[in-house]
C-alpha cells in the first residue's frame, strides 16, 4: 500500500471517528497480509477491533463517573467464607434482570461481611452492560442534598441521584438522621420509585429503620416504596476485615516468634 493511500485512509478514518484504525492501520494490513485475509475478513477484523476499543473506552468512562470506591467483581468475593449466604441469589442479581425491571436490591448484614463489595461488583457488571451507575453513601447524599436545598438547588441536585439506571446507596443506618434529612431521602426514594433501581447496603434490619430515620411513619413510607419491588439478601457471617486482620496478626506473631 502506497504512503499516499495510507495517509488518505488514516485521514478518512480520523474524520469518521475511527482513531484506532488510523493509529494501527499498518499493523492491520500486516496481519491481513500474513493471514492472507480476504476483503470481508479484513473489514471484519478492523471493525471488530475498533468496536472493542470503543467499548473499553465507554466502560472506563462509565466506571469513572460512577464514583465507585473500587471496581471489584464477584470473582473477587470469597463465598466460601460466608456459607450462610445464598450465592445463587447473588448470581441471579448479576444477570441484571432486576435493573431491567427497575427493581431494587438490598444487602443487609453486620459491618465487614462484604455488602459493599457485592454491591460494587453488581454495579460494575451493570456498567459493562451499558447501564449508568452512581455510587454514594447515604450520609454523603444527605449532606449534598441539604447543601443544595440551602441555596435553592435541591431539584437540580436530586437529578444526580435520579438520572442513573442504578443508584448504589451504601451504609444506610450507620448514622441516624434528623427528620428533615430523612425527608430528603424520602423525596429521592419517591421520585425514583419504579423508574430506576436502588442497590442499597445496610447494617440495620428493616425493623430498626424507624430509629435510623428518626420517625416511624416516615421510615414506613420509605420502606413501602423501597420494598414494593425489592430483592433482599441477608449476610450474617463473620467479618472479612476481622479475618484479614487476624491473618495479619498471625503472620506477625509467626515472624517474630
Amino acid at each position: 500500500m502506497s504512503e499516499l493511500v495510507t495517509a488518505r485512509i488514516r485521514a478518512t478514518a480520523t474524520k469518521l471517528g475511527l482513531p484506532h484504525l488510523a493509529e494501527h492501520l499498518n499493523e492491520h494490513v500486516g496481519r491481513a497480509d500474513a493471514a492472507r485475509l480476504g476483503y470481508l475478513d479484513f473489514l471484519d477484523l478492523v471493525l471488530e477491533e475498533e468496536h472493542a476499543v470503543r467499548e473499553e473506552r465507554r466502560i472506563r468512562h462509565a466506571l469513572r463517573i460512577s464514583k465507585m470506591p473500587h471496581h471489584k467483581t464477584l470473582d473477587d468475593y470469597d463465598f466460601s467464607y460466608q456459607p450462610e449466604l445464598d450465592a445463587r441469589k447473588v448470581r441471579d442479581l448479576a444477570t441484571l434482570a432486576f435493573v431491567e425491571a427497575k427493581v431494587n436490591a438490598a444487602l443487609l448484614g453486620p459491618p465487614g461481611v462484604g455488602k459493599t463489595h457485592i454491591a460494587v461488583a453488581l454495579a460494575v457488571a451493570a456498567c459493562r452492560a451499558g447501564f449508568s451507575v452512581y455510587f454514594t453513601t447515604l450520609d454523603d447524599m444527605v449532606r449534598q442534598l441539604k447543601a443544595a436545598d440551602a441555596i435553592g438547588r435541591l431539584a437540580s441536585k436530586l437529578r444526580t441521584y435520579l438520572r442513573p439506571h442504578v443508584l448504589v446507596l451504601d451504609e444506610v443506618g450507620y448514622l441516624p438522621l434528623a427528620r428533615d434529612e430523612a425527608n430528603l431521602v424520602f423525596q429521592m426514594i419517591s421520585k425514583r420509585y419504579e423508574k430506576g433501581s436502588i442497590l442499597l447496603t445496610s447494617n440495620k434490619a428493616f425493623s430498626e429503620w424507624g430509629q435510623v430515620f428518626g420517625d416511624e411513619v416516615l421510615a414506613t413510607a420509605i420502606l413501602d416504596r423501597l420494598l414494593h419491588h425489592c430483592e433482599v439478601i441477608a449476610i450474617n457471617g463473620p467479618s472479612y476485615r476481622l479475618k484479614n486482620r487476624l491473618a495479619a496478626v498471625t503472620t506477625e506473631i509467626a515472624a517474630t516468634g
